[in-house]
């Protein structure tokens, strides 16, 4: 048995033996640390590597207040910092095969936070409001997700399974996935993102309920720290009939982990 408080459900078990370990409560509360203020040099407010949240494509909506006010280095900059990283470690970036590295880094990185240049909402704008009477659940599971840990910027991989309740109106299902990878792609705690991710399918299809799990790995507790490998977190944010409807609750868990 799960507890469950305001439609939000967070735990992390050892797979061993198909038990499930529950740890202390408390040890599933985000870190409230402190952000490093960014050390390039500043800039004017219209510089045009300043990313504008408000602008006809809606570019960062949903980022914190502080993101949404970032000026982006150049390409130039994100490669030295690399360079200055690689020395730092103890290697030499001029070397043979470093030589080409931070270009490559800051590339990478581009792509794999890209969700910083988009609004996941924007993904469900076109919906389909003749459902044909259709009133029961819409699922889908095992949805990849790879994201980066904020805390140590190292990524954690695994499978978001996405759940609604139709009130009238549904989205092609290629849309659910779209807004998971869009959210995925930035730095934050898998608790904000599946939090985000339920959500923002609430407010733009309101359903009548809104289910969203996330099961992943942590890179930042398999590679360094505890060194647990194996060892998964699992979060969800249910909404609506989802939340408070046992039945409804209970058919959306059964139904993402069937024939799992």
């Amino acid at each position: 048995m799960f507890a469950l408080e305001h439609g939000f459900l967070s735990w992390s078990f050892l797979e061993m033996s198909g038990d499930f370990f529950l740890p202390d409560p408390a040890h599933s509360k985000p870190d409230r640390s402190s952000v490093v203020e960014d050390q390039f040099e500043p800039r004017n407010l219209h510089d045009p590597r300043r990313l504008k949240p408000d602008d006809d494509t809606s570019v960062g909506q949903d980022l914190p207040p502080t993101a949404k006010n970032v000026l982006r280095p150049t390409q130039a900059e994100a490669e030295q910092a690399v360079r200055v990283l690689l020395r730092w470690a103890g290697d030499d970036p001029d070397r043979e095969g470093l030589i080409e590295t931070p270009a490559r880094v800051a590339r990478s990185y581009r792509e794999i936070l890209g969700g910083y240049d988009t609004d996941p909402r924007s993904y469900l704008e076109r919906v389909f409001e003749e459902i044909g009477g259709y009133d029961e659940l819409v699922v889908l599971r095992d949805i990849p997700i790879a994201s980066f840990c904020e805390h140590h910027m190292l990524p954690f991989t695994g499978k978001a399974h996405i759940g609604y309740l139709p009130s009238h109106r549904v989205v092609g299902i290629s849309k659910l996935a779209r807004v998971v990878h869009g959210f995925a792609r930035r730095l934050q705690i898998q608790e904000k993102l599946t939090a985000q991710i339920a959500e923002t399918i609430q407010e733009v299809l309101q359903p009548k309920g809104v289910g969203v799990v996330i099961i992943s790995e942590h890179s930042c507790m398999t590679m360094r720290g505890v060194n647990t490998p194996g060892s998964r977190l699992i979060t969800s944010h249910l909404l609506g009939a989802v939340r408070d409807d046992p039945r409804t609750r209970e058919e959306f868990l059964a139904l993402i982990h069937s024939g799992s």
